[in-house]
C-alpha cells in the first residue's frame, strides 16, 4: 500500500532539484523566457520525443550523446531551433559550453527549446541569459511561466509519495503545449523530476507505457510538432522506490499535464473526453477514439455548441474500424441520444444535449457494441481564436 499527496512545489519537490525562469530579451516586454532545471546529484534519465521525421537539433544533440546522465536542463521559449541543420547542433554546444560561467559542476547538460521553426537561434542573447542563472534557486513557478509560448497558464503538478514501510519519494513535473498536440508528441515539453531511486530501465519502461493513455490521447489540432520531449529525472536522493507506487504517480502527473495541455488548447472553450467502449479489441477502440478527438467537424460543432451527435456517428464509420449503426451507441454524459439503430433525438433531447454542451468539460462515450475494446482520449473545441494564434504566430 502507499498513499500520493499532493504538492505544490513542481519541479522542485523532489530533494535536490532547483530551477527558475530568467529573460533573455527571447520573449517581448522582458517576461522571462528561458528556464533551467539544476540537481545536485546526476541523474538518470528516460525521454521519449517527438516522431515528427522533421526533429529538431536539440533531440538529435541529446541522441548523439547515446548513453549518459546529466545534472542540468536548460529551456528557451520563442526559437525551436528546428530545420537549422548541422549549425543548430553547433549553436547548442556553443551555448552549453558557455556554462562554465555558473562555476557549479554542470555534467552532461542538456538544452530545450520551442517556438518558431527554421530560424537559427538566437545564442548570444541565451548565453547572456545563462550568466542570469542562480543554481540556488527554488522557483519552480517561474520556471513553468517561463517555457510557455501560446499557453494561457502554466502547468505544474507535485506528488508526495509514502510507502508502506514509511520511506517515501517526491515526483513533480511542469510542462507547456497548447498548440499543435496531436502526441505521438505534440508542440509540448514536459520535464519531470523525482528523488525516487529509479534506475533508467525501471523508468523508460514505466514512462513507455503511460504515454499511450496520457500524452499520446491527447489532441488539441491534430498536429504534431518537430520538439516534442518528455523527460523523466531521477536523482535517487530519498533512497525509496516502489514500482507500483512510481507507476501509479507518474500517470497521474502524465494525465493531468495531458488534460491541462487541451483544455489550454490554443482559443478553446471545452475540455472533452471521448469514451469508446465495445471495439473489436483495444487497437480499434484507440483508432476511434483518435478520429473523434482529431475531427475538424466535431471540434467545429464542440464550439458552436451543437449536440449533432451525426457527426459523432460518421466519424465513427470513417475510422476504418468494424462498426455497425445497429450496434453503436452514442451519449453526451449520461444522456443516450442514439441507440443501436434507436433514433432518440426529438426536441426535448436535443435541449438536454445542448445543456451538456454548454459545459466546459464533459463526456462523449460510444459503445460500438462489438467486444470489449475501449480506449479513452481528449480533445478540444476549435474556434475563430485558434486561426488568430496561428495566422500570427511569429509576431
Amino acid at each position: 500500500m502507499y498513499n500520493i499527496i499532493q504538492l505544490s512545489s513542481g519541479v522542485c519537490a523532489s530533494e535536490g532539484f532547483f530551477a527558475d525562469g530568467v529573460s533573455a530579451g527571447l520573449k517581448p516586454n522582458g517576461a522571462n523566457d528561458m528556464a533551467f532545471i539544476y540537481s545536485e546529484d546526476e541523474c538518470e534519465i528516460a525521454s521519449i520525443f517527438t516522431t515528427n521525421k522533421m526533429t529538431a537539433a536539440p533531440i538529435r544533440h541529446f541522441r548523439a550523446k547515446g548513453e549518459f546522465k546529466t545534472n542540468f536542463v536548460m529551456i528557451n521559449a520563442k526559437n525551436a531551433n528546428a530545420m537549422t541543420g548541422t549549425k543548430g547542433i553547433a549553436d547548442i554546444d556553443e551555448i552549453l559550453n558557455a556554462l562554465t560561467a555558473l562555476h557549479v559542476e554542470i555534467i552532461n547538460p542538456v538544452m530545450s527549446s520551442t517556438g518558431v521553426i527554421g530560424v537559427r537561434i538566437p545564442k548570444e542573447k541565451i548565453i547572456n541569459g545563462t550568466k542570469l542563472f542562480n543554481l540556488n534557486t527554488k522557483n519552480p513557478h517561474g520556471a513553468a511561466k517561463a517555457i510557455m509560448t501560446t499557453d494561457s497558464f502554466s502547468k505544474e503538478i507535485a506528488f508526495k509519495v509514502e510507502l508502506e514501510d514509511g520511506s517515501s519519494f517526491n515526483i513533480g513535473a511542469m510542462a507547456k503545449g497548447a498548440g499543435m498536440i496531436n502526441p505521438a508528441m505534440a508542440t509540448m515539453l514536459c520535464f519531470i523530476t523525482t528523488d525516487a531511486r529509479a534506475s533508467k530501465q525501471v523508468m523508460q519502461e514505466i514512462l513507455d507505457e503511460a504515454i499511450k493513455t496520457t500524452f499520446n490521447a491527447a489532441s488539441v489540432d491534430g498536429d504534431t510538432s518537430t520538439n516534442d520531449t518528455v523527460m523523466v529525472l531521477s536523482n535517487g536522493k530519498s533512497g525509496a522506490f516502489n514500482k507500483e507506487a512510481f507507476k501509479d504517480a507518474l500517470h497521474k502527473i502524465m494525465l493531468f499535464l495531458a488534460k491541462e495541455m487541451v483544455r489550454d488548447g490554443e482559443g478553446a472553450t471545452k475540455l472533452v473526453t471521448y469514451h469508446v467502449t465495445g471495439a473489436k479489441n483495444d487497437a480499434e477502440a484507440q483508432k476511434v477514439a483518435k478520429a473523434l478527438s482529431d475531427s475538424l467537424l466535431v471540434k467545429t460543432a464542440l464550439y458552436g455548441e451543437d449536440p449533432n451527435w451525426g457527426r459523432i456517428a460518421s466519424t465513427v464509420g470513417a475510422s476504418g474500424v468494424e462498426a455497425y449503426e445497429e450496434t453503436l451507441s452514442i451519449s453526451f454524459d449520461e444522456l443516450c441520444v442514439y441507440d443501436k439503430g434507436e433514433l432518440l433525438f426529438n426536441d426535448a433531447m436535443e435541449e438536454k444535449a445542448a445543456k451538456v454542451m454548454k459545459q466546459n468539460q464533459f463526456t462523449i462515450s460510444c459503445d460500438l457494441g462489438i467486444s470489449d475494446g475501449s480506449f479513452t482520449s481528449y480533445g478540444c473545441d476549435l474556434g475563430h481564436e485558434y486561426v488568430r494564434i496561428n495566422a500570427d504566430y511569429r509576431s
